[in-house]
């Protein structure tokens, strides 16, 4: 007996013809399974692969978005992670960090916000005159902790380009009102660098820029912004 096989790969281009001499109607029923079997395991393993593919670009994606932050106080800085989380972690901030647990605001710090945090180094709180941080850091003087540290945040996501923005639009300054109810005047200082003015006239640069966080964006500030 002949028969005359044609059956179909998973790839529409390609074709797989046979053409086989049988004995018995028994070894063509077994010749038919077993070519079906064949079909169907590649195909199975094609999917396998494609779902295998899916699987790893989806994990590495935010692994790359994790590690994209610049690094603060010499460590990573996670997108994934809320400002106190990412703040804990600097070298750098532990007189902020310190700060911010006296005046009983790490949970407003944690919310879903977004804020945009102008983040002293410990190294401008030292510029501070001698004992300032000692008395700030006081049961007592809580309110006014309190009213320094928020006058460091403004409710929004405001990175690099979004200052940029409205300092063009402001025609070389851009007023933002802080949690405080203060004011800030950010401005350039060069062609590309920003510097923040306080309303005591002080002035911070932005020595970091754009460390995004889950709940907004930090700066990093070379000086401590004093509000009136």
């Amino acid at each position: 007996m002949t028969c005359s096989l044609q059956t179909t790969h998973p790839k529409p281009a390609t074709r797989l013809h046979r053409n086989v001499n049988f004995s018995s109607d028994s070894v063509q029923l077994t010749c038919v399974i077993y070519i079906r079997r064949a079909l169907k395991g590649a195909k199975e393993k094609t999917m396998s692969f494609i779902a295998l593919a899916i699987a790893t670009s989806a994990i590495g994606a935010p692994q790359a978005q994790m590690t994209a932050n610049p690094m603060v106080g010499g460590m990573a800085m996670y997108a994934n992670k809320n400002i106190v989380e990412n703040a804990m972690n600097s070298k750098d901030h532990t007189t902020l960090v310190a700060a911010v647990k006296a005046a009983g605001l790490v949970d407003a710090l944690q919310a879903k916000g977004p804020f945009t945090v102008f983040a002293p180094v410990n190294s401008a709180f030292d510029m501070l005159p001698a004992g300032t941080v000692d008395t700030l850091l006081k049961p007592e003087n809580k309110q006014m902790l309190t009213k320094i540290l928020t006058y460091h945040v403004v409710a929004g996501k405001y990175d690099y380009k979004a200052i940029s923005a409205a300092i063009k639009k402001g025609k070389g300054t851009a007023t933002m009102t802080t949690l405080s109810g203060g004011k800030l005047w950010a401005m350039w200082n060069g062609p590309t660098n920003i510097v923040v003015k306080d309303e005591k006239g002080g002035v911070a640069s932005i020595s970091t820029y754009d460390v995004m966080q889950s709940n907004g964006v930090i700066h990093v500030i070379n000086h401590v912004l004093m509000p009136k």
